[in-house]
């Protein structure tokens, strides 16, 4: 299936919710697109410069959908949409349209059915609700009373400040439960960061 990419420096993930100002014509006519039809765009991360003839390590080959929640005009003029992370995906092939947008052609990732929450989750859940306190976060009017693995690892994987290699591993990763490891362990290596 083909995909309209939109490359951040950033790692959306399902659930999730992020603003983004839209401002260069492509991004313009690739929204109007997506609201007419009911679709989405597909967020990838930038990992490096991209040259004319090789797209491939510039940006990461799994994404996460966008789906538009939102929009508005900005005092600024600029044009402000709010979206949700929808579906991961898999990109195998990138084409560069004549307006310089990016168009993907992608699989769809199968997600493992969630598991409950267990007793081991509750120092993850913790974290989660003091982080859903902080203005920026509050902001975003994401849902963070997560019920399942899926939802806390996801969350979590999105606004703790790991970095952008990691998050595309987690990502990446279709167990909630070796996403929740994971995060656990990235924890563990940022808390042992701070005290030596």
């Amino acid at each position: 299936m083909s995909l309209a990419l939109f490359p951040l420096n950033t790692v959306l993930f399902p659930g999730c919710t992020l603003d983004l100002q839209i401002f260069e014509a492509r991004y313009l006519d690739m929204i109007g697109r997506c609201m007419k039809k009911g679709e989405g765009f597909g967020v990838v991360c930038i990992l490096g410069e991209a040259s004319a003839d090789d797209m491939t390590d510039a940006y990461a080959v799994v994404g996460c959908e966008a789906l538009i929640r939102d929009f508005k005009q900005q005092d600024n003029g600029l044009l402000g949409i709010r979206v949700e992370g929808g579906r991961r995906f898999h990109v195998s092939d990138v084409t560069v349209q004549k307006d310089q947008l990016l168009v993907g052609e992608v699989r769809w990732l199968d997600e493992q059915p969630d598991s409950a929450l267990e007793e081991e989750d509750e120092d993850l859940l913790a974290l989660l609700q003091v982080l859903a306190e902080h203005p920026m976060v509050a902001s975003l009017d994401m849902d963070t009373n997560a019920q399942g693995q899926q939802a806390l690892a996801n969350q979590l994987a999105y606004l703790l400040p790991f970095t952008d290699d990691d998050k595309i591993k987690l990502l990446e990763m279709d167990s909630p439960q070796q996403r929740l490891d994971m995060i656990q362990f990235l924890l563990d290596e940022l808390q042992g960061e701070l005290f030596t």
